[in-house]
């Protein structure tokens, strides 16, 4: 259907595989031929799908220290993603979690912008990012300074899109709060066949990803050095040095590890932590993959994935109504008949640290055929027919209407 179409992908940049460049991977198979356009490229750091592409990189790409200080680049985004040249192309799809969806696009050309979040630090996660001993004072101020600007950009930038889909219903809210626009909801890819059921688990409980601010794995530390329990840390980051000054004797940091490794992990751990707000939330589909169940902050896209231990949800929600003022559990999923986690609603290490001894006292109500089954919903072959069908819908609809841009800026 899509044949003659001459496509585009945009993405954020390329430092490493994380949640987006899972999803970039699976577009690139989707459009084999596309181009990709991306802020900056750390050869060697994505997949070899990703590396094989034809890589057009910007001016961000040949500034000093850009591999690893890109974000102190920041106030330049905006400038370097519009310089990209689209001429030539018929489908524009961005991938974007910062800038990659204000990519200027030609006259005759459609825009589907794939949007992972809105920028954090500029709307609902500002504080998180900006809050004391976060980044360092100059860091801080030039993101205070930089705020407005970038907010009236990405809201104008906006008018260079045609169509959203979003990886949540979370984010589709997101969408709809700050930019008045609607979005599909097309949930990521998860590899389900990269994970597997061990045949023991080990003591251990694991949490993993890039230590961003959100993330809130400094909540996990803070938890596992009371409880005095082993917790071992996957992933690196701006914080890296942060929480390694807080960690305990039972914490333990492995740094980022290749992915047959980190599957070995994943399926041996007591269960996967959680403690961050996040978009959606590829991990804890892998550990249910695993069967392994989910120890996770009950807000966000996590409540798309998740089923919640009922018993959790009705003692721990009713004792955190006196302390809450929106205690009501943010749950998507309905009335479940085999759990796949426990939530807490209460972001603190108190609420966390309740959550795990409610895990330990009920571990043997989640069975993990039953939490592999349910992963399997969310698995790679899934999104790719969902994300072919809605490309093709809008493009046929837009060559319908004699491809007319209805927005131009």
């Amino acid at each position: 259907m899509m044949a003659e179409a001459r496509v585009a992908l945009v993405h954020d940049w390329l430092t490493g595989m994380r949640g987006g460049e899972r999803c970039l991977e699976a577009l690139c198979d989707l459009f084999p031929e596309a181009d990709l356009f991306t802020l900056l490229h750390v050869k060697g750091s994505v997949s070899e799908i990703i590396e094989r592409r034809r890589i057009h990189t910007s001016v961000i790409h040949m500034l000093p220290f850009a591999g690893r200080r890109y974000r102190y680049y920041l106030p330049l985004f905006p400038w370097a993603v519009e310089r990209f040249s689209l001429e030539g192309y018929d489908v524009i799809l961005s991938d974007s979690h910062c800038v990659a969806k204000g990519v200027r696009v030609p006259a005759g050309a459609l825009h589907i912008a794939y949007v992972y979040t809105p920028m954090r630090y500029i709307w609902d996660l500002h504080y998180a990012y900006v809050g004391a001993g976060r980044m360092g004072p100059l860091s801080r101020l030039m993101l205070r300074a930089m705020t407005g600007y970038l907010r009236r950009w990405d809201l104008a930038a906006n008018d260079r899109v045609d169509h959203f889909a979003a990886i949540s219903q979370h984010v589709a809210d997101r969408i709809r709060r700050h930019y008045g626009r609607e979005a599909r909801v097309i949930y990521p890819p998860v590899e389900t066949a990269r994970f597997h059921i061990a045949s023991r688990t080990d003591d251990y409980y694991l949490v993993a990803g890039a230590f961003a601010p959100y993330k809130r794995i400094d909540l996990a530390i803070e938890a596992f050095n009371r409880v005095r329990r082993r917790l071992v840390i996957v992933g690196d980051g701006q914080e890296n040095r942060r929480l390694r000054r807080m960690a305990g004797p039972t914490i333990e940091f492995l740094g980022w590890r290749p992915d047959g490794e980190f599957a070995e992990l994943l399926s041996r751990c007591r269960a996967l932590l959680f403690p961050g707000e996040e978009d959606f939330g590829i991990l804890p589909v892998e550990a249910m993959a695993c069967g392994r169940p989910v120890i996770a902050y009950g807000k966000g896209g996590v409540t798309e994935t998740v089923i919640p231990l009922n018993s959790f949800e009705f003692r721990v929600s009713s004792l955190e109504s006196r302390a809450s003022p929106n205690p009501k559990p943010e749950t998507r999923n309905p009335k479940p008949e085999t759990p796949t986690g426990v939530f807490f609603y209460e972001q603190t290490v108190e609420g966390l640290i309740r959550a795990i001894e409610l895990f330990d006292r009920s571990s043997d109500q989640f069975d993990p055929e039953a939490l592999r089954a349910h992963a399997l919903t969310f698995d790679r072959a899934i999104f790719e027919k969902r994300m072919a069908a809605f490309v093709a819908e809008q493009y046929e609809g837009w060559k319908n209407q004699g491809r007319s841009r209805r927005r131009r800026c």
